[in-house]
């Protein structure tokens, strides 16, 4: 290209290049310089967000930690003791707390982030309401394909936190019962009588009905005879529960003294007396059935007969005619007894005519 051409063409187009950069850069130099401050304080409030939001997690999640510790620590100390034998299960009290730290883990670190990210969002200048509007209804969608799930959950949640049951408690929860071997957020694991595992969904739990909570009672009948002496039927069962309550192991299992309630049921050829204790949750049985034997021991000894034992009269029976058994010989035995004589075949007559 001629030197000449550069020359014309130079002078025309590189100044308006530069006026165009120097513009640009002008411009953007004040944009920074205009808006430089906003950003700066944008990204410091949203760093200083972060940073609170941050904190104020890890001290609560240390702080509920701390919580837990405690709460196993104190069910550790009387674990080994009467009191921790009777009233604490280790074991329980550790799963429970364990339980309620998940979850307020879970609730405090959602409610903390998800408010600095609605705070963020505001920092930016975004427009929260039809985000909200529509995480409503995302909400509302989830909740009612999931109903099932989030009423477990909730239901395990306050079952966990008001402690209506726990693991080694016997329940009744009408769909199913046994022995609680597991408390879950959505499900509870129950062994039943047989052995068997039952899975009961915490939202399918209407009614509970904890038999190891409290106290439980003892409940023995004694059914006797009518003509037995009440009187000597009280102090036989009273020495017996004197003897049972001084025993080893009954006397921790007893929470209360063996009463004689009474006469519960009065029949001609029977009379029952009902005899009750209070006794440690879960061991009702087995005093039953140790009452059941001492008192059938001590009603041997004193001669006091129940019922279903030898009947009165086989007791005071004394030696018959052996031959009271005996059927009474017929008529027929004898061939000169008018009953024979009837029956006999009347015989050839003899020739009347010589």
């Amino acid at each position: 290209m001629p030197l000449s051409v550069l020359l014309a063409v130079g002078p025309s187009t590189e100044p308006g290049s530069l006026d165009e950069a120097a513009k640009q850069a002008g411009d953007a130099a004040g944009y920074v310089e205009q808006n430089w401050s906003t950003w700066l304080n944008t990204g410091l409030r949203i760093a200083l967000i972060l940073l609170v939001a941050l904190v104020m997690r890890m001290l609560l999640r240390r702080a509920l930690t701390k919580l837990i510790e405690r709460m196993n620590r104190s069910a550790q100390a009387v674990e080994g003791t009467a009191l921790g034998g009777l009233l604490v299960n280790a074991e329980r009290r550790r799963q429970r707390s364990e339980a309620i730290g998940s979850v307020l883990r879970s609730v405090s670190s959602f409610v903390i982030l998800g408010t600095a990210g609605l705070m963020i969002l505001g920092a930016f200048k975004i427009d929260l309401a039809p985000l909200l509007a529509s995480a409503g209804v995302a909400g509302v969608a989830i909740g009612f394909g999931a109903r099932n799930l989030v009423t477990d959950f909730l239901s395990g949640v306050f079952m966990i936190m008001e402690d209506q049951y726990g693991v080694g408690d016997s329940i009744d929860a009408g769909v199913a019962s046994g022995e609680v071997i597991e408390v879950g957020l959505r499900v509870t694991k129950l062994r039943g009588d047989n052995g068997e595992i039952w899975y009961v969904r915490n939202g399918e739990i209407k009614r509970i009905g904890n038999l190891s909570q409290g106290w439980a009672t003892a409940s023995v009948d004694v059914m006797v005879r009518p003509t037995e002496d009440l009187d000597h039927i009280r102090s036989v069962i009273s020495e017996v529960a004197d003897v049972l309550a001084k025993s080893e192991p009954w006397n921790e299992r007893l929470w209360g003294p063996v009463e004689v309630l009474g006469l519960n049921e009065v029949l001609l050829d029977s009379m029952t007396v009902r005899v009750s204790a209070k006794t440690m949750p879960g061991k009702a049985l087995g005093v039953e059935r140790e009452l059941r034997w001492r008192i059938k021991q001590a009603f041997d000894r004193a001669g006091i007969r129940i019922v279903g034992g030898l009947p009165p009269m086989a007791e005071e029976a004394t030696a018959t005619d052996p031959t009271a058994g005996m059927a009474a010989p017929s008529a027929y035995a004898s061939t000169t007894s008018p009953q024979s004589m009837a029956t006999t075949p009347i015989g050839p007559q003899a020739n009347m005519s010589k």
